[in-house]
């Protein structure tokens, strides 16, 4: 058990200009079947005080309370406040009639378990809901649940131009599953976008998840990224390594990093995935350049991604479930020019390889695990 000890996240999370990809502690897995809410509050100050303090990265995702009241323009009343001690959270309740089980459902909301669901075609109340928030809420994400007929880029537009109206910075997660191929479209209207359906803990859905993913990467720059869904890391369905395998390519993807497990009885290996630093920092590198893959040969892939200063990310990922493989990088896949003399800094042992490389680099990786080193030229570059 690790919840007493702090995760580094935070940074630019939470804001509309959204210069790095968000990273938070979602509810929306760890607490799927209890919505008590003593078991949101324990989750949300074990979080809280695990995310480097920074409690705006706690997300209760799918939790609202509705009143049956509507004010005088005909829009449903919201209670929301913050909970986490008075502290600024994703999207926080304050008790009343029972949940939803989605954060924001389409204007159906078919699987709403409100006392009083929006009638098809209300998609305006929603966002009369939204406009009014004030008490705390800086992320949103939409689903695109029970839509009837209406049209991602009829809904989404719309929040969006709700939320810049609130007049403090809400990041919006457009979550409409990749259907209408938001990566060519979501940054207009958001911070980030699903690029994929729903994932689940396995390695074939967290594999085909990253790959789903990738197709997309050259549309994700600073200000919209593309969101391959939460991280599964600590649910126990996949192994340590193929979890440090999921953690790497999200990093290097520049995907949100949103955690997925129940922070407050997390083991320690999984505590180490998270809070890996090094990794974090590919993350939420500044050039903001989303990884891709640069070579695949049989079940051996290279991934990789410029980073600031001259730096660049490589992950060797073997896919094959028994064997294992000797996987080598060379610089003309990689983005680095020929002969440059690089050394290379293990992100997941936390130590600078004892070499000089040129040209290629070679290691072996065993079965579904990964390698990922940040590699430095070690010359001066004027």
């Amino acid at each position: 058990m690790a919840s007493a000890r702090p995760l580094p996240w935070g940074g630019t999370a939470g804001t509309t200009s959204s210069a790095t990809a968000t990273a938070r502690w979602s509810s929306g897995r760890p607490l799927t079947h209890s919505c008590r809410l003593d078991s949101l509050l324990s989750a949300t100050d074990t979080s809280t005080s695990m995310i480097a303090g920074q409690s705006q990265n706690v997300m209760l995702r799918g939790i609202w309370w509705p009143t049956p009241r509507r004010s005088r323009r005909g829009s449903r009343r919201w209670r929301i406040t913050s909970t986490a001690r008075g502290s600024s959270s994703g999207s926080t309740p304050t008790p009343g009639s029972r949940p939803a089980p989605r954060c924001s459902p389409g204007p159906s909301a078919t699987r709403s378990r409100t006392p009083r669901p929006s009638r098809h075609g209300e998609d305006h109340v929603i966002c009369d809901v939204f406009i009014g928030i004030t008490q705390g809420v800086d992320y949103l994400k939409y689903d695109n649940c029970n839509n009837g007929d209406l049209k991602p880029l009829e809904r989404y537009p719309e929040m969006s131009r709700a939320l810049m109206k609130v007049g403090r910075p809400i990041y919006f997660s457009l979550c409409e599953w990749g259907d209408m191929h938001p990566a060519k479209w979501g940054a207009a209207y958001g911070n980030s976008w699903r690029t994929t359906n729903d994932i689940a803990d396995t390695w074939d859905s967290m594999i085909a998840t990253a790959d789903q993913n990738e197709v997309w990467a050259e549309y994700a720059r600073p200000g919209g990224w593309n969101d391959p869904d939460m991280l599964e890391v600590g649910n126990g369905g996949m192994t340590n390594s193929e979890y440090v395998v999921h953690f790497s390519l999200w990093a290097i993807s520049k995907a949100p990093l949103i955690i997925g497990c129940d922070v407050r009885h997390m083991s320690q290996e999984t505590y180490d995935i998270l809070a890996n630093k090094e990794v974090i920092a590919v993350n939420q590198d500044p050039l903001g350049v989303p990884g891709k893959k640069v070579r695949m040969e049989g079940s051996s892939e290279i991934w990789a991604a410029p980073l600031s200063e001259y730096r660049t990310a490589v992950v060797l990922l073997n896919r094959h479930a028994k064997d294992q493989a000797t996987i080598t990088a060379h610089w003309d896949d990689i983005g680095l020019p020929a002969g440059t003399p690089v050394e290379a800094t293990d992100l997941w042992l936390h130590e600078t390889v004892d070499a000089t490389f040129t040209d290629t680099m070679s290691f072996d990786v065993a079965p579904h695990s990964c390698r990922m080193f940040v590699l430095k030229p070690n010359i001066h570059i004027r």
